[in-house]
């Protein structure tokens, strides 16, 4: 074998004697031009979604995602595929991506992330790999269709407008606000870290002495009963009530708030005029005569609707309360500057009233991956450290 590989050789390096140098040439330029055309043939039909979707992974995970959304079926009917969004344009990068691609067929090969299990566990990491080189090239594959110089800025709601006005003047990169628009966000976005679990961990050591003020850290279920088998309402988290009667395995709390004239009245917020949800009340509690104690009433000067003030004594277990709001405050006011400083400028917590946040709130919400308890805490920490509260 030895002996033959030296031969080959040498009769690849002795010069051709019968061969003429223009038919060596020519000879050479058509196996170029088919090694070209075969090597771009390949190339191409990687860059197909058929050719993507022929992994099961994708096929089973990610594009079941694609197809509910705007990138899949639109007014325009306009359709973003596979390589769209994740195949570099231009050639260069193309090629770098492809050699980057080997260790995903790596990773089939030994079935890495070879069942929906074994995905969602790498999701986060999948994400990250991907989201970092969008930011490194500033969403170029983005910016092939969508570029700022096109876009209708003044047909955009207000909220909307300013901020894209903000990133244009930046060229800011589109991933920087618009993860999880093609497919879900991985559960693990959430970098508070598990917020909701610290506190709930945290509360575990709270006493309740009566006459204590509490503050839940969780939506918790009140009831009617000391033994909890009628319930009667359910306590929006990061909610104050105060212990009046302790039990065995729950406490009894008192309620205060204001709600409107309208309806059931089964929402109890915090105070007058502010849409700082406190609990929601079962329609026979709302209804009841006995359970909830009522007294003055006033009207929003603003909506016309009528307020009134109110109380409800109702049985908590003693579970995922503190004793304290600032545990809750903090970490609150963390999970909303790691999640929501990555979308253009972050709005300072007092630039808004509490009335205001909500609808501002929800905007924010379908870039983080919150789960609702979670939400529901940095809602509540954003209204009660707003304007409302900052200037008065």
């Amino acid at each position: 074998m030895k002996e033959f590989i030296k031969k080959l050789w040498a009769t690849m390096r002795r010069p051709a004697t019968k061969i003429s140098l223009g038919t060596l040439t020519l000879g050479g330029f058509i196996a170029g031009v088919l090694f070209w055309g075969g090597f771009n043939t390949a190339l191409e039909l990687t860059n197909t979604e058929q050719f993507c979707i022929s992994c099961h992974s994708m096929r089973d995970n990610v594009y079941p995602e694609l197809q509910k959304t705007v990138h899949w079926s639109n007014t325009s009917g306009v359709r973003a595929t596979c390589p769209d969004c994740h195949v570099p344009h231009n050639w260069t990068d193309k090629i770098a991506r492809k050699m980057q691609a080997s260790k995903e067929v790596f990773a089939q090969i030994f079935g890495v992330i070879g069942t929906r299990e074994k995905f969602l566990d790498k999701r986060l990491e999948l994400a990250q790999h991907e989201w970092a080189r969008f930011s490194a090239n500033g969403s170029l594959e983005c910016k092939n269709c969508h570029q700022y110089d096109s876009m209708q800025l003044h047909n955009l709601r207000p909220a909307a407008r300013l901020q894209m006005t903000q990133a244009a003047e930046k060229d800011q990169s589109c991933i920087d606000c618009h993860k999880g628009i093609a497919h879900q966000l991985p559960a693990e976005m959430d970098s508070t870290g598990g917020m909701v679990g610290k506190l709930i961990s945290m509360s575990h050591s709270t006493s309740y002495d009566v006459g204590q003020p509490l503050y839940s850290v969780d939506f918790i279920e009140l009831y009617t009963d000391e033994n909890m088998a009628t319930q009667g309402a359910v306590l929006e988290p990061a909610t104050m009530v105060t212990a009046i009667d302790d039990g065995e395995d729950a406490v009894k709390v008192t309620l205060t708030g204001w709600r409107k004239m309208k309806g059931f009245g089964r929402v109890i917020n915090e105070d007058f005029g502010l849409n700082i949800a406190s609990a929601a009340l079962s329609k026979e509690v709302a209804q009841s005569d006995t359970d909830v104690r009522t007294f003055e009433t006033k009207e929003d000067e603003l909506t016309g609707l009528t307020w009134q003030r109110v109380e409800v004594d109702l049985w908590a277990p003693k579970e995922d309360f503190l004793d304290s709001v600032d545990p809750i405050w903090t970490e609150a006011q963390q999970a909303y500057t790691t999640n929501c400083s990555l979308c253009h400028t972050q709005p300072d917590v007092a630039h808004f009233d509490a009335n205001t946040w909500p609808g501002m709130f929800d905007g924010m919400m379908g870039f983080v991956n919150f789960d609702q308890a979670t939400q529901a805490l940095v809602l509540k920490y954003l209204q009660k450290h707003s304007s409302t509260f900052v200037d008065h």
